[in-house]
């Protein structure tokens, strides 16, 4: 009996992709995937088609911290059009209902968007991923269907107003995980008593990759005709997405330990919570300060990063 041949490379890192517009978050993932010649990858977070800019993908073992990066903070270039709404709450709808909005200013724009500062709670939009009695929204809104959803608690760190002309509103909003931009859209005009839908949709930022450059597809692809030692160039390490917890450092002795699966007391740990690990080479992966005071393994790698 043959064994099942392994599919892709063992290749670990994180990509900062700057995915295209028109294309999904899935197609994007298949895309880098077939380029690096990766076993496993994972995205971290869906873009709309729609939607532009950073999408960072996991490979390999990295694929253990996007769930982090799925929980962190991210960063959008929003514009909308005011005094109209269509039925996807974006460009790709049709227009279905207008308003006058001829005597919204700057002003009141930017006096508005301040209340939008904090928490707040946030019904999701039909057209969206999450699920309804096991279907997505977003196919019970293609057949015209429309249900009931919960609100979620958001948070908005940051709201600034960037432009406004010819009825178009440009902001930079920087927000919680699971903020829907366009229902904050949305929900900013209806605050001007008006309505709008979303134009154009960039994600600048996710979590601790505040600033950093991203690679196109384009580049990517290019990058792929010299070989993969050049693609792997782009790759960022696997511990880059989490570099926020606290890091601690083992000896032999107790990473030996930790990577049996016990926890262990380290000298100077945090009170509680997440922490990143590492003996005197390597990245080890993520820990868990227990009751105990212990650091107990919650998420080890097996990588030479």
């Amino acid at each position: 009996m043959s064994r099942r041949k392994s599919q892709g490379r063992s290749v670990s890192g994180i990509l900062l992709l700057d995915k295209p517009l028109h294309m999904s978050s899935n197609k994007a993932l298949q895309i880098v995937k077939r380029l690096f010649n990766a076993a496993k990858a994972g995205h971290t977070g869906s873009l709309d088609p729609l939607a532009t800019g950073m999408l960072p993908i996991c490979l390999g073992e990295a694929t253990k911290v996007s769930q982090y990066l799925l929980e962190a903070d991210k960063v959008y270039q929003v514009s909308f059009k005011l005094g109209e709404r269509t039925a996807t709450g974006d460009a790709e709808g049709e227009v279905i209902e207008t308003k006058p909005c001829d005597a919204v200013t700057q002003q009141q724009i930017e006096s508005v968007i301040d209340s939008f500062l904090g928490e707040s709670e946030q019904i999701p939009p039909m057209y969206s991923a999450l699920k309804h009695n096991g279907q997505r929204l977003y196919e019970l809104a293609r057949k015209g269907l429309e249900v009931e959803r919960k609100s979620r608690r958001i948070h908005i760190s940051e709201i600034e107003l960037l432009s406004f002309q010819q009825q178009q509103v440009e902001l930079k909003v920087a927000c919680s995980k699971g903020t829907y931009i366009r229902t904050l859209a949305e929900d900013v005009a209806a605050a001007l008593n008006t309505l709008s839908y979303v134009t154009q949709l960039r994600r600048l930022d996710v979590g601790s990759f505040s600033g950093f450059p991203m690679v196109t597809m384009a580049q990517l692809e290019e990058l792929a005709e010299q070989g993969e030692l050049q693609l792997d160039k782009e790759l960022l390490a696997v511990d880059a997405g989490i570099m926020t917890m606290p890091e601690l450092r083992l000896n032999d002795d107790l990473s030996y330990y930790l990577r049996l699966g016990q926890a262990v007391r380290v000298p100077k740990a945090p009170a509680n919570g997440l922490v990143r690990l590492y003996d005197e080479k390597r990245f080890l992966g993520i820990g868990e300060i227990n009751d105990d005071g212990l650091v107990a393994p919650k998420r080890l790698m097996n990588t030479q990063c």
